[in-house]
């Protein structure tokens, strides 16, 4: 009787084992099915976005993280990665590059939408966002007190207040939010915030059209106006801690920021032509300051060339006119950059500004005023990098002083690609206290870090 029900026992369980390999087999089957088919949408997919991608524009993120790979196949592909990284960021501006980036990531987002279904990705338009901070650590050779009342004669009484290392000692200088993003097929959308001590400042707000035709390109909000070659740029993408002694002089220590509107044209030229014109606010005390309507323009012209495979050349032309208290201010400019690649990051490059003021000021007195910097910047590496800095004033006001002149060298790691630590002395012969010139030097350690969606700078 055991040996019967023994016997049972295994010929029901072989027939339930035969019975559960043949159901696995089956799933196995569909699922081979199930794959086969989603293979076939992908292939489909892939050849739908084929002749797009072909067509897309690179933009500089792209082109930057690129670089290091065509580079390695030769100096040729890295040359034209190079000038096309130039133009685009010329064309495109300091920090709308990123939002260049992340447009080309939604575009594509949004084309896999409209692939598989016709509803509406929302996702496509969320923003990109980035924090970036800076601090320092000063030694200088003027206390705080004497140093907030300083004075540049014939171009600035007073500084006001100060934005950048204000004391000696320890100064969390600022932090800067930022927001972009594509709000829509022709429009993006770019915003910096000054997050300070003592409250929160719009540092730009504007937007950018995508899609004008003959190579326009329209701007409109609160931006850094174009001209030259630093202006556009914020304080964490200069190659010093410092603004330029020129700049400061005409325009305060932030340079020259308003409300306004610009257009600029890109030529259809073998070589890069950018001809721009802003209408602006006329905010700036140092240079205008008349605000009653709109009281500045500016116009400005910006090309470059390929000297040899590794070589670049940048120039550009500048005519701003603005109203202040007692007439038309009218301010010429020209910029000459050269950039020497060796390899995918060690650079030289020699950049010079020069600025030339005509300025009324009361009793029907013209100010004839100008000055100049030469920086020379050297890439060793992905790391490390150097400058130095000639700043001079040489042409100013009838019985002011002239050769107003301040010396700066730089020395700058990058442990990360987002992170700077830089030091930076400079010996400043450009100040007055107290109706007293005197030299003034200054040692500084200054740390800035950017985090999130960033992209990279025009050099």
């Amino acid at each position: 009787m055991n040996k019967i029900l023994m016997l049972s026992l295994v010929t029901a369980s072989t027939l339930f084992a035969d019975s559960e390999i043949e159901e696995l087999k089956k799933l196995v089957l569909d699922q081979q099915k199930t794959i086969q088919a989603l293979q076939t949408r992908m292939n489909a997919l892939e050849e739908q976005k084929r002749p797009q991608a072909s067509h897309a524009d690179v933009s500089s993120d792209e082109a930057v993280s690129e670089a290091p790979k065509k580079l390695a196949h030769s100096e040729k592909a890295n040359k034209r990665e190079k000038t096309e990284k130039v133009v685009a960021n010329e064309y495109a501006a300091y920090d709308t590059a990123n939002t260049t980036a992340v447009s080309s990531a939604q575009d594509d987002t949004m084309t896999e939408s409209q692939d598989s279904s016709s509803s509406f990705d929302q996702s496509a338009f969320l923003p990109g966002i980035a924090l970036v901070g800076n601090m320092s650590a000063v030694g200088r050779d003027v206390s705080n007190d004497l140093y907030a009342n300083y004075a540049i004669p014939g171009f600035i009484h007073t500084p006001g207040e100060l934005p950048f290392n204000e004391k000696r000692g320890f100064n969390l200088n600022y932090g800067e939010l930022e927001i972009f993003s594509t709000v829509g097929p022709y429009i993006d959308f770019f915003s910096a915030f000054h997050i300070a001590k003592d409250g929160l400042e719009i540092g730009e707000l504007y937007a950018t059209t995508r899609t004008l035709p003959y190579g326009l390109r329209l701007k409109g909000g609160k931006f850094n106006s174009e001209f030259g070659r630093i202006s556009m740029k914020h304080q964490h993408a200069w190659a010093f801690t410092t603004i330029p002694l020129v700049f400061e002089a005409f325009f305060g220590q932030e340079g020259l920021n308003d409300e306004g509107l610009q257009l600029q044209w890109v030529a259809p030229t073998d070589f890069y032509l950018m001809a721009g014109a802003e209408l602006m606010q006329g905010s700036n005390e140092n240079s205008f300051g008349d605000t009653d309507g709109i009281n500045e323009v500016n116009a400005y012209l910006k090309s470059s060339f390929d000297l040899s495979d590794m070589t670049t050349l940048l120039g550009g032309v500048t005519y701003m006119q603005g109203k202040n208290g007692f007439g038309d201010t009218k301010i010429y400019g020209a910029d000459l950059t050269i950039r020497t690649d060796f390899d995918s990051y060690s650079s030289l490059t020699w950049q010079n500004e020069l600025l030339y003021r005509e300025k009324p000021l009361e009793n029907s007195i013209e100010a004839d005023q100008a000055g100049l910097y030469s920086q020379l910047v050297y890439n060793y590496n992905q790391n490390w990098s150097g400058a130095v800095r000639y700043d001079t004033l040489f042409k100013n006001v009838s019985d002011e002083p002239e050769g107003l002149d301040k010396y700066s060298a730089m020395l700058m790691y990058r442990p990360f690609e987002f992170t700077k630590l830089r030091l930076q002395y400079s010996y400043d012969k450009s100040k007055y206290f107290a109706g007293e010139q005197k030299d003034v030097q200054e040692i500084l350690l200054d740390l800035t870090f950017e985090a999130g969606a960033h992209g990279a700078h025009a050099f």
